[in-house]
């Protein structure tokens, strides 16, 4: 042994998850698909977010933006307070870690019914006490619910509804 030196010692195990098998039905109207005619509003070369309108609580909020590598749902505090649903706000300790290792602790949850095209979906948001670019993120958990299929390339977001594919 050498004299002042201090050794650490790891072992590294191998774990494997198997999932069982889930189908998921396809809606009655059949495939969602994209093409080109869903491409008249978008320039050429576009890196842009897939951003959405929609309403909470009979409230329409624009500048939400739809993030399938998201695991949770993020509403601003501001927009919470414009449309008056304080009173549903959940005390509850989070801590969310973004993709370079930062962190936003949040201190409060709210439960909203989200409608996009007449599809009304509720959900769990954390609520974020700092300004950020978009009022509402949704992560994909609000896609596998509303049986989404979204296209950045095309910058769009279709989903069954009652009257169809919208």
């Amino acid at each position: 042994m050498i004299a002042g030196t201090s050794f650490t010692v790891s072992k590294k195990m191998k774990i494997s998850v198997a999932l069982e098998n889930r189908t998921w039905e396809l809606p009655d109207e059949g495939m969602i698909t994209f093409s080109n005619e869903d491409t008249t509003c978008i320039t050429l070369s576009h890196n842009n977010a897939l951003v959405i309108t929609v309403f909470i609580e009979c409230f329409q909020r624009k500048c939400v933006m739809v993030d399938p590598g998201s695991l949770a749902n993020i509403i601003c505090w501001k927009v919470v307070e414009e449309i008056r649903l304080l009173e549903k706000i959940i005390p509850a300790a989070r801590t969310l870690a973004s993709f370079n290792m930062s962190s936003e602790t949040t201190k409060r949850e709210i439960d909203l019914p989200m409608e996009a095209e007449g599809v009304v979906k509720a959900k769990k948001f954390y609520v974020i006490d700092n300004n950020m670019h978009y009022n509402v993120i949704f992560a994909s958990s609000w896609l596998h619910n509303m049986k989404a299929v979204l296209s950045t390339l095309h910058l769009l977001l279709k989903f069954p509804t009652t009257e169809g594919i919208m």
